[in-house]
């Protein structure tokens, strides 16, 4: 039997956990097993009487940071294989892509460090070799949503749990772009029908179209993503084919 993939996260709040991956195409993947996740509390690699994970900055400054001793011990007690990725969630780290998420999917599964206060020492990162990832430029109060998201982007991409092998595949950035517009019954809604051409039938033409308008939303909405689209895109906006000559005979 093969190892199924798994999620080791080391939280302040193990109960958050499995949460919303509980539910849907995650929840029941879970449930058969086809992935397993493992929630440890930081927590309990404190060694005082008061349980203390944190301690103020060095340096002073507001707020308290992860202390290196409790999580790094946390860490080791989760005694991970070397081969699997070990993250820390941070809005400092290298932002989230769907070619990484792929990367960690065909993988053994992360371990996940969540971070909560002002951070962790950095002692930590480094000694422990941690890979800082983000998922949005914003802060919020702990790593553990961020976790969260990194986890069901993975998991979805699991052989078996989505249904149709393509859903994974015709979607927003895996090609580098933006999805196209979806549409279904009724055909007339507030007199806004569906466009013609994705009922027309033709298959060449709905890929076509779908292309189009792929391209046409991440030029508009996402300028960066678009920037790193080949030129040569036969169907980049702004871009209109030479027509051929014809000639007589």
């Amino acid at each position: 039997m093969t190892t199924p993939w798994r999620a080791t996260v080391l939280t302040l709040f193990p109960e958050m956990f499995p949460g919303p991956l509980g539910v849907s195409l995650a929840g029941r993947a879970l449930a058969t097993g086809l992935w397993e996740i493992e929630a440890c509390d930081i927590r309990a690699s404190a060694t005082d009487r008061h349980r203390s994970v944190d301690d103020t900055p060095a340096g002073g400054g507001p707020g308290m940071v992860l202390r290196a001793d409790v999580l790094a011990a946390a860490i080791d007690v989760a005694d991970i294989r070397p081969d699997r990725p070990r993250l820390l969630m941070s809005p400092r780290g290298r932002p989230l892509t769907q070619a990484r998420v792929v990367e960690l999917a065909q993988g053994p599964g992360p371990l996940i460090v969540c971070g909560r206060f002002e951070g962790i020492d950095q002692r930590v990162i480094d000694g422990r070799g941690l890979e800082e990832v983000s998922i949005g430029d914003y802060v919020l109060s702990g790593g553990e949503i961020a976790a969260l998201a990194l986890i069901d982007a993975c998991v979805r991409l699991l052989p078996g749990v989505m249904g149709k092998e393509a859903s994974g595949t015709e979607e927003s950035f895996s090609d580098g772009l933006l999805e196209y517009p979806q549409y279904t019954r009724p055909q007339l809604f507030e007199g806004v029908p569906i466009p013609e051409i994705l009922t027309s039938g033709d298959h060449a033409k709905v890929a076509a179209w779908r292309r189009a308008e792929s391209e046409a939303l991440t030029a508009a909405r996402r300028p960066d993503l678009w920037a790193q689209i080949p030129a040569k895109a036969p169907n980049r906006p702004g871009r209109q084919k030479t027509p051929k000559n014809k000639t007589d005979g």
